[in-house]
C-alpha cells in the first residue's frame, strides 16, 4: 500500500491535463471578454456612423459639359 501512496504521488500524467484544462479556460475567458469589447465597440460606432449620415443631404453634382 505504501508504494502505491508513492507512485501515485510522483505520477504527473494528470498534471499536464488540468494544466491544459486552466490554459484552455484562459483562452476561452479572454476570448469572451475581448468579443464583449468588440461588441460594444462597433456598436458605438455603427450608431455614430448613423446619426452622421443621417444629417447630411446628398446634392446635385453638374458634370462638365464638352
Amino acid at each position: 500500500m505504501t508504494n502505491f501512496i508513492k507512485n501515485f504521488a510522483n505520477d504527473e500524467n494528470g498534471a499536464v491535463t488540468v494544466d491544459w484544462v486552466v490554459l484552455t479556460a484562459a483562452v476561452v475567458g479572454l476570448a469572451v471578454a475581448a468579443y464583449g469589447s468588440i461588441q460594444t465597440g462597433s456598436s458605438n460606432l455603427t450608431a455614430a456612423t448613423d446619426t452622421t449620415l443621417s444629417g447630411m443631404t446628398v446634392g446635385n453634382v453638374a458634370l462638365p459639359t464638352e
